[in-house]
């Protein structure tokens, strides 16, 4: 997987280096290049800002700039100007142009898939060798798990970081228009001062998804929000078995496999069901045991329809 990371702070990914993200990229299975934004301005201050039209505080990130840049990142001749970036900045044009020649090699550009974040699951299925411009935006849908997933299957993504007061609204219409296929995703409904924290909890969330990063691939099958019921997981624990008084639960040190399943299961759904209510909501009772439907009703819920509904609520 090719990874292009656009924003006025590359050096914040220098991190990329580090831990598990970084023997990936040692191995092979993942390059990760940050570019400056302010590479592709052409006045004296490199501005790539400006007043937001209509009025209002802050500054709203230049379409022109942002334009440039991504024409050459995403190899597209039909942007109104080409720019090569100077020799003298952050990226260079041998630079740039490797990414194209990268790019041109794994991905066939002629036609992209145009995509709203909401029917991104379709799309994506459909055309997973084409690079995915990626945008976080804490007014878009939120990010899920089940998006990692779908992302871990592309062959190259491009995330833009916004600052200020965000970007130009026309500069993810103006590329899904010409069958980029464009995300924009919230990680939570909270907002920070760029979005260069938001694309490195998506660049984990991905890339610890393909195949041969972890050590032990059986650490993500069980996690929370993985798989068809996406439950929270079960609580942890390691040795020694007692500390400051507090042991563990008996019946995980009790060997008997079945047991330790179904008790980690009774958690799960004990935590979603106190924590994450909507989760079991979207639970299909079709698939629930006798077990699970009788703990759901000593929790509250009725499980006998379609999905679980709560008890004595309006629902």
């Amino acid at each position: 997987m090719q990874i292009d990371i656009v924003s006025v702070f590359p050096e914040y990914f220098d991190v990329t280096g580090l831990s598990l993200l970084g023997k990936a990229q040692e191995k092979g299975l993942v390059t990760i290049r940050a570019h400056n934004l302010r590479d592709w301005t052409h006045d004296v201050h490199h501005s790539v800002d400006d007043t937001p039209v209509g009025g209002g505080a802050g500054m709203v990130m230049k379409p022109e700039v942002w334009g440039q840049c991504l024409d050459d990142l995403l190899d597209m001749p039909d942007g109104s100007t080409q720019h090569q970036p100077p020799t003298d900045q952050t990226a260079d044009t041998a630079d740039v142009t490797e990414h194209k020649e990268v790019m041109k090699s794994s991905s066939d550009t002629s036609d992209g898939i145009a995509s709203e974040a909401d029917s991104s699951a379709d799309s994506h299925e459909a055309g997973v060798t084409e690079p995915v411009l990626i945008f976080p935006n804490p007014s878009a849908p939120l990010f899920t798990q089940a998006d990692a997933t779908k992302l871990s299957q592309a062959k190259r993504l491009v995330f833009g970081c916004g600052r200020y007061e965000g970007y130009d609204a026309r500069i993810p219409d103006y590329y899904r228009s010409k069958g980029v296929d464009v995300r924009e995703y919230s990680i939570g409904d909270y907002v920070l001062n760029g979005g260069e924290v938001a694309v490195s909890v998506m660049l984990e969330a991905i890339t610890r998804l393909l195949p041969g990063f972890m050590g032990n691939p059986e650490s993500i099958v069980q996690e929370s929000y993985t798989g068809d019921e996406p439950l929270l997981e079960y609580r942890q624990y390691t040795r020694p078995t007692t500390w400051r008084g507090m042991a563990v639960p008996e019946i995980l040190t009790s060997g008997d496999h079945g047991k330790v399943d179904r008790f980690r299961r009774d958690e799960a759904i004990r935590r979603t069901s106190r924590i994450r209510p909507d989760l079991i909501a979207r639970l299909d009772c079709s698939t629930l045991d006798k077990h699970d439907r009788r703990l759901l009703e000593d929790l509250g819920w009725r499980a006998s329809g379609t999905h679980p509904i709560r008890q004595n609520t309006n629902e």
